[in-house]
């Protein structure tokens, strides 16, 4: 199992950059593909980012392509998603999720939430127009 927290929400203007990390505990981190979701208000959890378990296969929704970038350590056991020009339609909680993947190729990344079995308490992010 591992457990996952999220850090470096916050509030941010348009145009602005924010850096949210998410620390695993546990471990084998290096055999979980990760990934970022986020939920608005009203709305459904969307895929953000997902990265493969060697870091070298990456996936990204439309919407954030060009924007966001998603990486991890697996040193320190920790992925990243790093936001720039954000965007008012951008605010959302945030989630960081990890899935157990030790046979599948290290090409592998996944984009349904329903494919992760680990979520993190989720972190706020704020853009203001």
């Amino acid at each position: 199992q591992v457990q996952l927290a999220e850090s470096g929400g916050g509030l941010v203007q348009a145009g602005g950059s924010l850096r949210l990390s998410c620390a695993a505990s546990g471990r084998n981190f290096l055999n979980y593909v990760m990934g970022w979701f986020r939920q608005a208000p009203g709305k459904e959890r969307e895929f953000v980012a997902s990265i493969s378990k060697s870091g070298g296969s990456t996936s990204y929704a439309d919407s954030v392509k060009g924007r966001f970038t998603i990486s991890r350590d697996n040193a320190k056991n920790t992925v990243y998603l790093q936001m720039n020009s954000l965007k008012p339609e951008d605010t959302a909680v945030y989630y960081c999720a990890a899935d157990y993947q030790r046979r599948a190729l290290s090409t592998v990344v996944l984009t349904t939430a329903l494919d992760y079995d680990y979520w993190g308490q989720g972190a706020q992010v704020t853009v203001s127009s």
